[in-house]
């Protein structure tokens, strides 16, 4: 194969490392989050994923990250936030706020 063949390729493969997005997995279980506490890179976007190993549906919320998600007992979901200036931001399960809460750290570079 010809150099001018894998040019393409080798700018796809670039191009999608360039825009990799840090993800922070979360587990639900016992209406606690594990971890509970979590640090991310100021200023970027990242993805959550949350596996919820209770028996029950829980709501995934956070008001400061601007996010909303229903996940049933043994699903995984998926959700973006970001980018966020330096500081803590929390976040809970709206069905357990008492007892599943944790915090994202945004730290500065």
């Amino acid at each position: 194969m010809r150099l001018s063949h894998l040019l393409p390729f080798c700018l796809i493969f670039l191009s999608c490392t360039a825009n990799a997005q840090t993800v922070v997995q979360l587990t639900l279980k016992d209406h606690h989050f594990t971890p509970d506490h979590v640090e991310v890179p100021a200023g970027e976007r990242f993805f959550i994923e949350l596996e919820n190993q209770d028996d029950t549906t829980d709501e995934f919320e956070s008001y400061d990250m601007k996010f909303e998600k229903i996940i049933v007992s043994g699903g995984k979901i998926r959700v973006h936030a970001g980018p966020l200036h330096p500081g803590a931001y929390t976040f809970f399960d709206d069905y357990h706020p008492d007892q599943a809460r944790g915090t994202v750290t945004a730290v500065g570079k």
